[in-house]
């Protein structure tokens, strides 16, 4: 067998990153290509203007196997390349740039008018010679002192809107963790991270100063000590196995994920002791072969807030494919207005963006039951193409192979559910 040397090995890796480079620029072309395309089709069927291309950036998101919460961040990014940008967009397909370090640019360009960008744009990467070499945070310093330097008032008025962006956020973050991250101006920001320093600074408990950091900023949002446990409601999906027979088989947080199952049992026993807090259990019922949730037990008078509930549990995250968004939207695959059901089997869990982006004409989902149970779900947009996912299964170990009176029953519950 013939082994490369490896000199060869880091040219070929260098060759598959300009070739990574070149194929970004390229899809920046072909986005523009098709959006000139749609937009034009579009007119001529007698489209508004005002919704011509609703849904085209998340089209282009799922072509991109990517989320099509990004799909617009994708078609700005085309849009500035290939319009006002050809220098950019030249060094990107030269490999002087990497896809990510060309966004840098385009973004903290982004305040200014048409001519001024090409004069960045000119500037930054017209040699693109002068780019070796640059970083990250280079880049993007470059560029924003070009920028200030163009139109100081056009950079300012855009760190004045920024102000109104402030918000805070969560994301699952390994081990049993969450990042919280708060959006702020930087003087704030600075404020509250100095704040939490100086606690850290005085504290002589034995816990390190990270620890005290984010110890201090939870009990001075909730008010409560760190070690009392958390009286929110938290949806903790668990087997019965688990909690109470010891087993050690995962739990899930719709729309966080898997938890240890040591962990899972402490927290449902922490809600419990503590008598501030209020422990629920609810009947959730697998399919026996799959694991999918078939059916649940419901205190709700109203079906369709148990019915929300229960697709929630079911699908954890937005069910496009590529889209791991919280669920904000439970909607009707078939639209109601065409005859879907408000049923468990037409009904999906999505984000807001991606239940708008399927409301423009052309795109249309389809959902089915497989044999073992599982919820699936295709997504066909305006082109033609398909796109599929499928609900995860509840935790729980598999139990091959299932008797046929479980199997009926399982049927008969998911039945009666979409019933």
């Amino acid at each position: 067998m013939f082994e490369r040397s490896e000199t060869a090995l880091v040219e070929r890796i260098e060759a598959l990153e300009l070739g990574k480079s070149a194929a970004a620029a390229e899809q920046a072309e072909l986005t523009v290509e098709l959006e000139t395309l749609r937009r034009a089709r579009e007119a001529a069927e007698g489209v508004p203007a005002r919704r011509r291309c609703t849904g085209l950036g998340s089209e282009i998101a799922l072509a991109r196997h990517d989320s099509p919460n990004r799909g617009g961040r994708h078609l700005g990014f085309a849009r500035a390349l290939v319009h006002e940008m050809p220098h950019t967009l030249a060094a990107l397909r030269a490999g002087a740039l990497s896809e990510w370090r060309a966004t840098l640019i385009v973004r903290e360009s982004a305040c200014l008018d048409v001519e001024d960008r090409r004069e960045l744009d000119r500037r930054m990467c017209a040699d693109p010679s002068s780019l070796e070499g640059k970083g990250d945070k280079r880049i993007a310093a470059d560029a924003k002192a070009i920028a200030y330097e163009l139109d100081p008032q056009a950079v300012v008025d855009r760190a004045v809107r920024a102000e109104s962006e402030r918000t805070v956020t969560v994301r699952p973050a390994p081990d049993n963790m969450t990042y919280v991250t708060a959006l702020l101006p930087m003087p704030k920001g600075v404020g509250v991270y100095a704040a939490l320093k100086r606690e850290a600074d005085l504290s002589v408990d034995g816990r390190g100063r990270g620890q005290v950091m984010a110890d201090t900023l939870y009990e001075r949002i909730t008010g409560r000590p760190a070690e009392v446990p958390v009286p929110i409601a938290v949806d903790l999906v668990i087997t019965d196995e688990t909690l109470l027979g010891g087993d050690d088989v995962p739990a899930r947080v719709p729309g966080y994920g898997p938890i240890p199952a040591a962990i899972a049992c402490r927290l449902a026993g922490d809600a419990v002791v503590d008598e501030r807090c209020t422990a629920t259990l609810r009947r959730l019922y697998r399919h026996p072969a799959s694991g999918a949730l078939v059916a649940m037990e419901s205190r709700a008078r109203l079906f369709p807030k148990g019915l929300a509930r229960l697709i929630g549990f079911r699908d954890d995250t937005c069910r496009t494919p590529y889209c791991d968004a919280p669920i904000r939207h439970t909607d009707h695959a078939q639209p109601h207005q065409s005859g879907g059901q408000t049923s468990e089997l037409n009904g999906e869990g999505t984000c807001e963006a991606c239940n708008y982006a399927k409301q423009a004409p052309g795109w249309r989902v389809t959902t089915a039951r497989e044999r073992d149970g599982t919820h699936t779900s295709e997504l066909t947009t305006p082109t033609g193409a398909t796109h599929r996912s499928a609900a995860p299964p509840l935790p729980g170990r598999m139990r091959p192979p299932a008797s046929r009176i479980e199997i009926v029953y399982a049927d008969h519950l998911a039945w009666c559910n979409a019933a």
